[in-house]
């Protein structure tokens, strides 16, 4: 497979205005000024360019000192995932008329609705105020903001005395949650060393399933106890204290000090200094020496990037950007419209139709499938950073397809042959693992540029939940207008759609900085 290069993106999206524009060595470079006349614009001038360089020294950082400023951030993806979990459990025992512990359990099916998906609710509110205050609050502060989400969430539900209580805490942990998967992200692929920002920022991914399966397993243990629905909400608050105080322990991104720095915003010298201080706790004792290079450098190739200027919300539909939410909105919409929310949905009964005893108890298909979902993320985050992101997703998203096929084929022509449902299940499952479910989130990470980062991964955020929600409720009335068979060859098609989105649009962002990319892939 050949490698498609970041210079290659501009055959796609070529820059306005280079073919015309004449080079002027003592014009400010601009985004849109980078290419010399009679080159592709792919291409950059050496002697313009002399920190963006294809072959970049390898940054010195500790493995020790890269730990915490991951693990803080992802137990947001982790409480993501346990509400996911342990909501599927919770509906049932808040549903029994002798283990419930209240007086309310006779709930209507939209009243269930309500409590699975009041987080999603929250969640679209909460990559709303993502939108607004990410940049001038910064990725720490916003992660600290979610953890208090989700902490008053946690506690609101458990708590609940009436019904409208429960949605309440629903809705405000979701909006933990939008807070959580709009600003973790960001800070681990900013804090990151290069080598291994893909692997730390698909481990995040790793913890939403870590946390998925944990709700899972919590709430099999409590649905037979009374009141276990508290119990399975209770629990993520002390992650969520955790969280917190990590966080708030942990120092700013020193690329969002830095933009500070060039936009104006604050004292430089004090901003400056907190940047190397933050590098050097990000890396380590093996930083310390070459932390202040590190950090002119950055606030060079952030100026030569054309990141000096404030953006505007104008700038998110323009040039870079306009790139980059193409890129990143166009891989979280196929996430979600591939059909990953109705092909779980109908895991139990493929399971069951197959004879598998453990399927009568939907606890234990989602804890295997859980499982199932923990490996294969394992095994892309532990390869993502030497094969790349590109043959990943390609070979991947190509086995999704396969599934869909044979999955709507099942329904169609093989439904006496339980057997390839259950390969098409397990199929769909470990490829969308390998590809769409961590590399999603970490190409929305990296792709932007720093300075509309924060606004332009709000608006990806916000387009995953939202086609999350599209796809979740329109399955059924779907279902019954076209049948399942139907439906899943629907989402193959979609599927190979995205195949071709893939292929001819998303760059490979492998082994370069943040600030390479920008320069080179938009």
């Amino acid at each position: 497979m050949n490698k498609f290069h970041c210079n290659n993106l501009n055959y796609f999206f070529p820059i306005a205005g280079n073919a015309a524009m004449a080079f002027d060595p003592e014009q400010q470079p601009t985004s849109s000024a980078f290419v010399e006349v009679g080159k592709t614009s792919g291409e950059i001038r050496s002697e313009r360019e002399p920190l963006i360089k294809d072959n970049h020294t390898p940054e010195n950082y500790s493995v020790v000192a890269a730990i915490f400023p991951f693990l803080f951030p992802a137990l947001g993806g982790l409480l993501y995932g346990y509400e996911i979990g342990a909501t599927s459990c919770a509906t049932i025992s808040l549903q029994s008329p002798s283990l419930s512990g209240i007086s309310w359990y006779n709930l209507s099916s939209l009243d269930v609705g309500l409590v699975t998906s009041g987080s999603l609710y929250g969640a679209l509110v909460g990559s709303a105020v993502a939108f607004t205050i990410a940049d001038v609050i910064g990725r720490r502060k916003e992660l600290v903001l979610a953890a208090l989400f989700f902490l008053v969430g946690a506690l609101a539900t458990t708590l609940a005395p009436i019904y409208s209580v429960l949605i309440i805490g629903r809705v405000t942990y979701g909006v933990g949650v939008g807070l959580a998967m709009h600003a973790a992200p960001m800070y681990i692929a900013e804090t990151a060393p290069s080598q291994i920002r893909g692997q730390l920022v698909s481990l995040k991914e790793f913890f939403i399933v870590l946390g998925m399966v944990g709700g899972y397993g919590i709430g099999s243990l409590t649905v037979n106890t009374l009141s276990g629905w508290r119990y399975m909400y209770a629990t993520s608050a002390p992650l969520a204290v955790i969280m917190g105080i990590g966080m708030w322990w942990l120092p700013a991104s020193p690329r969002w000090l830095l933009l500070r720095v060039i936009q104006g915003k604050g004292n430089v010298e004090n901003q400056k200094e907190a940047a190397i201080k933050s590098l050097c706790r990000l890396r380590g004792s093996a930083f310390v020496d070459s932390a202040a290079e590190q950090v002119n450098e950055i606030l060079a190739e952030l100026s030569f990037v054309g990141e000096d200027k404030e953006a505007t919300f104008g700038e998110l539909f323009q040039g870079k950007c306009k790139k980059a939410l193409i890129i990143g909105g166009g891989l979280v919409l196929f996430q979600q419209i591939t059909g990953q929310p109705s092909v779980l949905y109908y895991a139990p009964s493929i399971l069951q139709t197959a004879g598998f005893s453990a399927a009568g108890d939907a606890t234990r298909v989602s804890i295997l499938l859980g499982l199932l979902k923990l490996i294969m993320t394992g095994v892309a985050v532990v390869v993502i950073d030497r094969l790349g992101r590109r043959p990943l997703l390609l070979g991947g998203v190509g086995g999704m397809v396969v599934s869909l096929f044979l999955l709507g084929s099942y329904y169609i022509f093989f439904s006496a042959a339980p057997v390839v449902a259950v390969v098409a299940l397990l199929l769909y499952v470990g490829c969308y693992q390998l590809s769409f479910g961590p590399i999603g989130w970490l190409m929305i990470s990296e792709i932007f540029p720093l300075k509309l980062r924060g606004r332009g991964l709000s608006l990806a955020v916000l387009v995953n939940f939202g086609a999350n929600a599209l796809v979740t409720f329109a399955f059924s009335p779907l279902k019954e207008l076209f049948g399942a068979g139907i439906l899943f060859m629907g989402f193959g098609v979609i599927c190979v759609l995205s195949l071709l989105f893939i292929y001819f649009i998303v760059p490979e962002t492998k082994g370069l900085t943040l600030e390479e990319i920008e320069a080179k892939c938009l």
